[in-house]
């Protein structure tokens, strides 16, 4: 019998520590986890935290190898379809032959090329960013 009280009290233990830690936590804490993610703001009305988000997104001035590593790189990195690779110059200046020179590229670049879609997959690039990043890529 003495035992069976040995293997019953194993478990119990383990349970009451549980039981404890799960105690711990506090109103803090759930209060913490069960905010809202964001608020909606109303056209007129004051809206506090805007300006936190537009700093944020924002983020200040990008520089041109932030733009291609998040947007340039996927498929300029490879080749893919046929997209100049990163500091392939003969390829970007054949293109640039072609295409009106760096003024040409950024205009295909900002309208779209192929399968590229308009300004690549950075909509939020402004047109000296894009410039930037394709002197950047293409050395010229």
């Amino acid at each position: 019998m003495n035992l069976m009280k040995k293997m019953l009290a194993a478990p119990a233990v383990v349970l009451a520590l549980w039981a404890v830690t799960a105690q711990a936590t506090t109103d803090d804490a759930i209060a913490e986890r069960l905010k809202p993610v964001g608020e909606v703001c109303v056209m007129g009305q004051e809206c506090k935290g805007v300006g936190t988000v537009a700093a944020t997104a924002g983020g200040g001035a990008r520089t041109p190898d932030d733009i291609i590593a998040k947007h340039c790189n996927a498929c300029h990195g490879t080749g893919v379809l046929g997209a100049p690779k990163i500091g392939d110059t003969a390829a970007w200046k054949e293109r640039a032959d072609h295409q009106g020179g760096l003024d040409g590229i950024l205009a295909k670049a900002i309208s779209g090329i192929n399968a590229m879609p308009p300004k690549g997959t950075c909509a939020d690039c402004s047109d000296d960013e894009l410039r930037a990043a394709i002197q950047k890529m293409s050395g010229l």
